[in-house]
């Protein structure tokens, strides 16, 4: 072994003495780098091999080449690259061969060095690279991709990308990305051959010289690539994919005529597909350049009602949710859309009111939807018909408490009469464990709509909840509420009717004990008995709640005395990691740093 490594220490030594010789590193800079390279040979050719060493390795010697180019451009100096940068580069490779040969799984490596590669500009290199992390990673389409791209883009040759494309066919043959790829970059090669072709008539060259097929200029083998996709893949979003990346280059119309009449054809009964062919009137020709303000929105509103005309067409056949929320989404879109023009505006909400309404007639109306519904409507002061369809749409979703919540949250904003009853209903409808959001909603309106006694009741019925969220949730309410309304002694009296009654929350004791010390004279027996009780609870987890305590016995009401006790039974009660945070708060206290 130490004959190889003296070897490749030698091996260095000509581009080392051509850095001193030509001014880039000095003598001394120059024996610091062999010192460090002879210690990093040795840790890569260690009998128990470690990849972090490699990896040091390669970074090591790509900062040394980031360096020479710095100094390069300082000093203006561009000469015997191949004798100073090219064995670095070289070196480079081989220590990557070497990781990549035994760490194969090790994408993130293989990545690595071809990013390498294309920085540095070794084609040859590069291509041997991709050849070999495809031989070990046949499995990954994306590794194909970025092969192909690198091979198109980097070496300039669409032969080899095409042959890399159909080598992936092979293994992915129904990979939806490959065969998107693929087509992108037929397209490109034949924009590319257009452009160059376009160059050389320009200058008014000879173009026998050059052969330029007429089927790769006109995309025809883009064609043959998206028959192939087409006949393999289903569904109209893939075709969808396709006509989309052809409509990018501006010589595929009639490529694109030809996608659009597939998709016509074969996904008759796709929603995709009718929602692709709805907004395509948008874009068609309409009336020529109009130059008022009012015009134009005369104009878009042709255009959106031709839009709707296919949609309306597409139901008759296809009166499913899914293209209702096609519809749906397009006339939400449109009304969202900004307009100085009020007639435009008003037009797009009663297009979207109309949807709205024969979506929900229909029942076949998305949840969310009755969201935007409401929301609009208590823009448009429209009360009665939020009240309404609030109503409706937790009937049509009675299981979902999202639903619920919104529906609630309308009337009880619109203090509406329907708002306790349908609490009410609520409660019978929701799987109580999903009810928290309902309950502490009624705690709000109950609050403020209900006299004191009904409040009193809901709070009371919610502390007996068999849902443990819920009921810990009602008790901190109703500590809260009973201080509000009926101050210390209301509050006291509540705290000791729930004090045995579990679950609790820590927050219930916190403020319980916030109360207290916002009396003029808090009685320390009082607090230590809240702390005592949230100890009792919390305890062996809370390591906060032991430093509150010892920082109340600290204040003038207590006694630091009972620090120590407090510091005892803390140790030996918390668990885990709470133990080491109290001993470290504990610390920072007693020397006042807390």
């Amino acid at each position: 072994m130490a004959d190889v490594i003296q070897q490749r220490i030698e091996d260095r030594i000509p581009a080392l003495e051509q850095l001193e010789r030509v001014g880039l590193f000095t003598n001394k800079e120059v024996k610091s780098m062999l010192k460090r390279s002879t210690a990093l040979e040795y840790k890569v050719h260690r009998a128990i091999q470690c990849k972090d060493d490699f990896i040091t390795y390669i970074q090591y010697e790509i900062n040394t080449l980031e360096l020479i180019k710095k100094r390069r451009a300082r000093i203006g100096y561009h000469f015997k690259r191949e004798e100073i940068e090219f064995p670095i580069i070289h070196r480079i490779n081989t220590v990557f061969r070497r990781a990549t040969t035994k760490w194969q799984e090790d994408v993130q490596l293989w990545l690595s060095q071809v990013a390498f590669n294309k920085k540095w500009g070794t084609k040859g290199q590069l291509s041997k690279v991709l050849s070999s992390m495809l031989a070990i990673h046949p499995d990954k389409p994306a590794m194909w991709i970025m092969a192909a791209k690198c091979e198109m883009e980097d070496r300039n040759s669409s032969e080899s990308a095409r042959h890399l494309f159909l080598r992936a066919l092979r293994f992915h043959p129904e990979n939806k990305k490959v065969y998107q790829e693929y087509f992108r970059m037929e397209l490109m090669h034949a924009e590319k051959l257009r452009k160059q072709q376009l160059e050389l008539e320009q200058a008014k060259m000879d173009l026998t010289e050059y052969t330029f097929s007429p089927e790769i200029l006109t995309g025809k083998l883009a064609e043959v690539v998206y028959r192939d996709a087409a006949q393999k893949i289903k569904g109209a979003e893939f075709i969808l994919s396709l006509l989309q990346i052809a409509a990018i280059f501006d010589f595929t119309k009639e490529l694109q005529e030809t996608i659009l009449e597939d998709l016509k054809t074969r996904y008759n009964d796709d929603c995709l597909m009718w929602n692709f062919m709805a907004k395509r009137e948008l874009d068609a020709p309409g009336v020529p350049e109009l130059q008022s303000a009012k015009g134009r929105a005369s104009d878009i509103d042709r255009r959106e009602d031709r839009c709707c005309a296919v949609y309306e067409e597409a139901l008759k056949s296809m009166n499913t949710e899914d293209m209702w929320t096609c519809y749906t989404t397009f006339c939400l879109e449109r009304f969202k859309r900004k307009t100085n023009i009020t007639e435009l505006k008003e037009k797009r909400k009663q297009r979207l009111f109309r949807v709205f309404q024969s979506a929900h007639d229909a029942q076949l109306l998305g949840e969310a939807f009755y969201r935007n519904w409401i929301q609009i409507l208590l823009s448009s002061e429209d009360t009665e018909a939020a009240t309404r369809i609030a109503l409706d749409a937790v009937q049509r979703f009675s299981q979902s408490v999202e639903m619920w919540s919104f529906s609630l949250q309308t009337l009880v904003y619109l203090k509406s009469v329907e708002a306790g009853p349908l609490f009410q209903k609520a409660l019978k409808n929701v799987n109580p464990k999903e009810m928290l959001s309902i309950w502490q909603l009624q705690a709000d309106w109950s609050m403020s709509s209900q006299t004191p006694k009904e409040t009193e009741t809901f709070f009371q019925k919610g502390v007996l909840s068999p849902v443990p969220a819920v009921s810990s949730a009602m008790k901190e309410r109703y500590l809260e509420w009973s201080y509000k309304t009926g101050g210390y002694k209301k509050a006291r009296k509540t705290f000791a009717s729930l004090r045995e009654n579990r679950p609790f929350n820590k927050t219930f004791f916190q403020l319980m004990i916030q109360i207290e010390k916002e009396e003029e004279t808090p009685k320390i027996s009082n607090l230590r008995d809240y702390y005592e009780r949230a100890l009792r609870e919390f305890g062996s987890s809370d390591d906060e709640l032991w430093i509150d305590y010892i920082k109340e016995e600290l204040q003038k009401h207590g006694n630091p005395e009972n620090c120590g006790k407090l510091h005892w039974r803390a140790i030996k009660t918390l668990e885990g990691e709470s133990v080491e945070r109290f001993t470290t708060h504990y610390t920072l206290l007693q020397t006042g740093k807390i």
